[in-house]
């Protein structure tokens, strides 16, 4: 196996920025298998507004870095699982990845604001032993689960 093969490349945000480490895949101890995620839009202040208003938790762009973000809210970005929006080319009509976002409440109500915000939902609420959730559509195509914790 030659090094490329036996490394994970893992992004830590901390204080706006993203540090990249790598870590051996034979020795590390990998507490989550997904640590970031990001979503491509077309325009991000409109992308801000949909996922506030869905997550009910304000966002906001931040231009620190490279690129204009704007960061789904976490506790402390050194050890939670988030992510960011930026604009981008986004899988249109769902194609793409989907990316399970955290909500409060119940996820009915959370798809309701799918609708109201301009989005779509793609099927019926799906209930597991840890949680249930629903699949969405973003008004960029992007396809979305809506995760209500057990």
């Amino acid at each position: 196996m030659n090094t490329a093969d036996s490394m994970l490349s893992a992004g830590v945000c901390q204080e706006g920025v993203i540090n990249f480490e790598l870590e051996n895949l034979m020795t590390d101890q990998t507490q989550h298998a997904v640590v970031w995620a990001e979503i491509p839009v077309s325009n991000l202040a409109n992308a801000v507004k949909f996922y506030s208003a869905v997550l009910q938790g304000e966002m906001a762009i931040d231009e620190n870095g490279p690129n204009p973000v704007a960061f789904f809210p976490a506790g402390d970005f050194a050890t939670s699982i988030s992510g960011h929006l930026y604009e981008g080319k986004s899988a249109k009509n769902g194609e793409g990845a989907t990316v399970h976002l955290a909500i409060s409440g119940k996820v009915e109500d959370a798809r309701d604001r799918v609708f109201e915000a301009g989005g779509t939902a793609t099927g019926e609420i799906v209930a597991m032993p840890f949680g249930r959730f629903a699949y969405c559509i973003d008004p960029d195509g992007n396809s979305i689960g809506l995760f209500e914790a057990a």
